[in-house]
């Protein structure tokens, strides 16, 4: 009979965070972090999530910026379309 590792056990795949969601984690890291009342490693992992929550945030509002700036662009050419 196959065992499981006990990293296979449970494991699923993550959803990635809405991005209210990973900004209320990550504002509640920074309260933490702030007040000093951890100990040092799990403010090390506190920082460490901290981060990729922040790279996550940073990559949806890039990814809004783009599209906005695409839907700002077309609705230019179809200005000047209307205009010629």
């Amino acid at each position: 009979m196959a065992t499981k590792k006990k990293s296979d056990i449970g494991s699923t795949p993550e959803v990635p965070l809405r991005f209210e969601a990973a900004a209320e984690e990550l504002e509640s890291i920074i309260d933490r972090l702030e007040q000093g009342d951890i100990p040092l490693e799990e403010s090390l992992a506190a920082y460490g999530r901290g981060r990729s929550l922040l790279t996550r945030c940073r990559s949806i509002l890039d990814a809004a910026a783009a599209e906005i700036a695409e839907v700002d662009l077309d609705g230019m050419e179809d200005d000047a379309d209307s205009n010629a």
